[in-house]
């Protein structure tokens, strides 16, 4: 009987001691990391900034706080529309903003975030995550030394702020118009003088009339950015981003030190900010927009003569951008011919049952 006990307690001094000398290398195994994330975004709009908080907030949790990511509002390391820059020369690790804003480096970047009338949120997440469009972007990230990431989606978004009605396509010649991404140059075929502002500028540019109108997300972002005070006239839809990915860009070099765990963790994290960011701007424009609504602001639809103007002006722009630029016209092609496919499924069953419940069930 005393051998048992004493074959039975030394079974578990040994589980033990085992355990013990365990725990070390597996803290070994998780080194402290840290990083800074540049964002495009001022904080004071939560939603598409909070993005980079959720994306440091799991990292930290789910590495024990060993991998802690620091996240700084535009202008606080590099101007919002700098970030691209900052990453890829390495002045900070990680950056969280819309590839579109870098067009004017390369028009293939757009398609990492939205083009003009091009996928809506979902069909981009399908075509990025399983489309085969992530291993195109990556591909082409790589030329700058860095990785994107999906962490963050607007939905559609809306088609701006302007001080007078926007009636014909006539009436789109000479307006100075803020708008991001591959669409400023659309625009230009209609004569629109497109404008490249950060966020944070957007107000005081189109309260002073340098510009005449401006675009940002939607209604919840749009009504903290007090555009209803300074223009009256609201349009829709942002033809331009009808599912506009917000991504986490890493430096190459800086991702190849991580731990795989690691990168398994930020991969997860960004993963669950993209869904999380869609979710809020659900939840939050529907009553921004009625309050906007009810201070006054005019909602107005673009009408199909200038959608038309606009859906010919984009093909037009595609088809001469495919000819001089490789690197586009191979994603293009892809993408074009996913969107299609797509299309096609849309238009059987979410395309009936949305239809169905926005204008086929009697109102009360």
């Amino acid at each position: 009987m005393q051998r048992r006990k004493f074959l039975t307690g030394a079974a578990v001094g040994a589980a033990a001691a085992s355990t013990t000398i365990a725990a070390p290398a597996i803290a070994q195994s998780m080194p402290e990391v840290k990083w800074r994330l540049a964002s495009s975004f001022p904080k004071s709009l939560d939603t598409i900034y909070g993005a980079g908080e959720v994306l440091a907030k799991r990292v930290a949790e789910a590495t024990d706080g060993k991998f802690q990511i620091r996240v700084f509002a535009g202008g606080e390391i590099v101007p919002g529309l700098q970030v691209l820059d900052a990453v890829q020369n390495g002045t900070v690790e990680c950056g969280h903003t819309v590839s579109y804003y870098y067009v004017g480096k390369d028009a293939t970047f757009g398609f990492d975030a939205s083009m003009p009338f091009g996928a809506n949120t979902r069909q981009q997440n399908s075509w990025l995550y399983h489309g085969g469009g992530m291993a195109l972007m990556r591909e082409f990230f790589a030329k700058y030394n860095m990785l994107n990431f999906p962490c963050g989606n607007t939905g559609t978004q809306m088609g701006g702020w302007f001080r007078k009605e926007i009636k014909t396509v006539e009436d789109l010649k000479g307006l100075k118009f803020r708008i991001g991404g591959y669409a400023g140059k659309v625009l230009t075929k209609l004569g629109v003088v497109p404008q490249q502002i950060a966020g944070g500028d957007l107000y005081p540019a189109l309260e002073k009339g340098t510009i005449d109108a401006a675009e940002w997300v939607g209604p919840y972002d749009d009504e903290k950015l007090g555009f209803n005070k300074v223009a009256p006239y609201y349009y829709y839809p942002g033809w331009w981003e009808g599912g506009p990915c917000v991504s986490a860009l890493v430096n190459k070099t800086e991702w190849e030190k991580l731990p795989k765990h690691y990168k398994a963790v930020f991969e997860a994290a960004a993963a669950e900010a993209n869904m999380d960011m869609s979710a809020k701007y659900d939840v939050l424009n529907p009553p921004a927009l009625k309050r906007l609504i009810a201070n006054g602001t005019q909602l107005r639809p673009f009408s199909k003569d200038i959608m038309l103007a606009c859906y010919k002006a984009a093909q037009e722009t595609y088809a001469e951008e495919c000819a001089t630029n490789p690197n586009f016209k191979k994603v293009f092609d892809h993408w074009s011919a996913y969107l299609a496919e797509q299309r096609s499924w849309f238009s059987v069953a979410e395309a009936g049952f949305d239809n169905f419940m926005l204008y086929g069930v009697p109102k009360k």
